[in-house]
């Protein structure tokens, strides 16, 4: 709000602080007097001082606002609960989304997919297995695979023809489902739709739960990597540090990974 925009009450007042008026009445509104402008650069400085002060105090108890994508929240629900545990004064408000870009946007911190972005915290590489309803009766080889229903977590086959060539083995996909996500794959896969690729560390929990199995050993990389994205920690508060150090230790842990449908 401007000087000339406050109420009379608070005009009034600040002059009577000052000891000389600092507005005249105008058919327009109110003028700066010489001696209020004056005092001007000073009054602005202080309420810029108050403001940055007030700002501060009210950032020690902000959220941190984390995008991510979908299908990642398999592994990064589970632990961020821990992580507000650990670290109680955090507080994650989280908004997923199926963009991948490299970008904050609004947000504090993002987990994006790809290449890491310079200065981005590298969370893990991406790798792929088989995975299977336990439920179903495991192939015993790898070329048993080609009569059953070939789960694809985009529109095409790529992730599973990485994992094939990596066998050096040739099948016919001749049943195929195709999703917009790992996440919607995966989810299929424990319903006994199929057989799916998934990030190994992205379905062990269903691992070892008993709602999937991995019928064959052989992680392949597929070269992209997760990394969370956040701004310049510089002069951030304590609570932002904390969580910080935070995801550090997130890192330590296996991760997942998602892909848009294209």
């Amino acid at each position: 709000m401007s000087d000339a925009g406050r109420s009379e009450p608070q005009n009034c007042r600040a002059g009577e602080l000052a000891g000389f008026p600092l507005f005249d009445r105008h058919a327009r509104g109110l003028r700066l007097t010489p001696q209020g402008a004056a005092l001007l650069p000073e009054l602005r400085q202080g309420f810029d001082l108050l403001l940055n002060a007030t700002e501060k105090a009210s950032r020690t108890h902000a959220s941190i606002r984390l995008k991510a994508p979908t299908c990642a929240m398999r592994w990064l629900v589970p632990r961020l609960v821990a992580l507000e545990q650990q670290k109680p004064e955090l507080h994650v408000a989280l908004t997923t989304t199926l963009d991948h870009a490299s970008q904050l946007d609004n947000y504090d911190a993002a987990i994006v997919y790809g290449k890491p972005p310079p200065g981005a915290l590298h969370l893990f590489d991406e790798a792929i297995i088989p995975v299977m309803a336990a439920s179903l009766a495991p192939p015993a080889l790898p070329t048993d695979l080609a009569v059953m229903t070939f789960l694809h977590p985009t529109n095409d086959t790529r992730d599973w023809q990485l994992w094939l060539d990596a066998q050096n083995l040739t099948l016919t996909m001749k049943r195929n489902q195709h999703f917009a996500t790992m996440d919607l794959a995966i989810s299929a896969a424990i319903q006994g739709f199929g057989v799916t690729v998934a990030d190994s560390n992205l379905v062990e929990n269903d691992i070892a739960s008993g709602r999937l199995i991995a019928p064959f050993a052989g992680e392949v990389k597929t070269g992209a990597a997760y990394s969370l994205l956040q701004r310049p920690a510089e002069g951030a508060p304590l609570f932002y540090r904390s969580w910080w150090r935070g995801c550090v230790s997130l890192r330590r842990s296996p991760s997942h990974r998602c892909r848009q449908r294209v």
